[in-house]
């Protein structure tokens, strides 16, 4: 006992010996300021809990609104309904399966076109030499293509009607992922137009995308009229508006991303029910530019390049990308577009914002394009004769 009652003293003599020590009397805080802070803390997780509905509601609290709040406000976990479950676990699963790369592996061209492809012979300079690393699925949508290449003859599959904007674009282009995914060997799935045309040679563009680790969906968030400004409330909840995305249509997807896009059924029947236009409003929703960028940015988002492979000149700001004609068709220009290493990207809004993204390939900065676009068919001789030229630059 002596012993304790020492230590106990030693212990209050040690603390006496402190600097600065003092007494100081106890002190009530003033009863507002807590009841204030209940009030705001009451504010904050009502706000949280319960998403607002009443705009006019919100500028009690702040001028700029509801997004006044919002922008800093966490954000509310939504609890997922058994059809979002059932559908993120069956495409986890898929993602997760490993890509087998073999020398019988091969890709997939797949030609979307209202008839005759006009590039052809182009293509068949391409091809030759190859036989056995490529495979070709042609969905002509309005006339029977007549061929000039024997890698094109009955490469066609069961087509329908496509419509600019609406969502037999996005039907065709699972129409030809689906036959081609017929096939085990192909590993490699390209989207190409009846304009399109090759910027390098076969064995480069094959190493290119075969050993890439990603996809190439081109993604990027537009605040603009024609990007987030497209988005419908009728997709909701499955697809926040916030995380509505935009992009060019043409891609080129590993296996696994072609079968995921072509077993949804959920994501895309939100954009065949309600991306159209004039769907809701004077809204003008194009499913081809959204449904594939929305739907891997949020189900798979580190998977994609959010670029694509194929060129296409928007430099002269228009509802349609520049074509090019015989007189410009040089050397020089396919040099330019194939050494190109940045893509370029303007928001819709009244003063488009303009944004640049370095190519990367598997962590290697690495020139962007293997296909260019929007190639007018009298152009065809003079890409011929400088074919053997251009193909020939690393």
């Amino acid at each position: 006992m002596k012993a304790i009652k020492g230590w106990r003293l030693g212990k209050i003599n040690y603390m006496q010996s402190l600097p600065g020590a003092r007494h100081r009397a106890p002190t009530r805080k003033p009863i507002w300021i807590i009841a204030v802070l209940s009030l705001i803390a009451m504010f904050v997780i009502g706000a949280y809990m319960f998403p607002h509905h009443s705009k006019a509601a919100c500028y009690m609290f702040s001028s700029k609104g509801c997004k006044g709040l919002t922008d800093w406000l966490p954000p509310s976990l939504r609890e997922y309904s058994d059809d979002e479950i059932a559908a993120r676990v069956v495409i986890s699963e898929i993602l997760s399966s490993p890509r087998v790369i073999k020398k019988s592996s091969k890709i997939a061209f797949m030609f979307l076109t209202p008839g005759t492809l006009p590039f052809e012979k182009l293509w068949d300079l391409f091809f030759q030499g190859h036989e056995g690393k490529f495979s070709v699925y042609i969905h002509a949508s309005k006339d029977t293509p007549v061929h000039t290449s024997r890698y094109f003859l009955n490469r066609e599959i069961r087509s329908d009607e496509v419509v600019w904007g609406r969502i037999s674009m996005i039907d065709a282009e699972r129409r030809l992922l689906t036959n081609a995914l017929r096939d085990p060997e192909n590993q490699q799935f390209v989207l190409l137009s009846d304009s399109c045309v090759p910027l390098r040679n076969f064995e480069y563009m094959y190493n290119y995308m075969m050993h890439s680790n990603v996809s190439y969906v081109d993604c990027f968030d537009d605040p603009g009229p024609h990007g987030t400004g497209r988005h419908m409330d009728h997709m909701l909840p499955e697809i926040p508006r916030e995380d509505f995305r935009k992009g060019a249509q043409w891609f080129s997807m590993k296996r696994q991303h072609a079968v995921v896009t072509v077993a949804d059924n959920l994501y895309y029947s939100k954009f065949r029910d309600y991306c159209g236009p004039g769907v809701e409003g004077n809204k003008n929703c194009i499913a081809d530019e959204h449904y594939l960028p929305t739907f891997f940015y949020m189900l798979d988002p580190t998977g994609i390049a959010n670029w694509t492979v194929t060129y296409v000149d928007w430099s002269e700001r228009k509802w349609h990308p520049r074509k090019y004609m015989p007189e410009d068709i040089t050397l020089e220009l396919i040099k330019n577009i194939s050494s190109i290493d940045a893509v370029s990207r303007v928001t819709s809004e009244k003063n488009g914002v303009v944004s640049w993204t370095h190519c990367m390939w598997n962590g290697i900065k690495r020139p962007c394009y293997l296909f260019g676009r929007k190639f007018h068919a009298d152009t065809l001789d003079k890409l011929m004769e400088l074919f053997p030229n251009y193909t020939s630059i690393v």
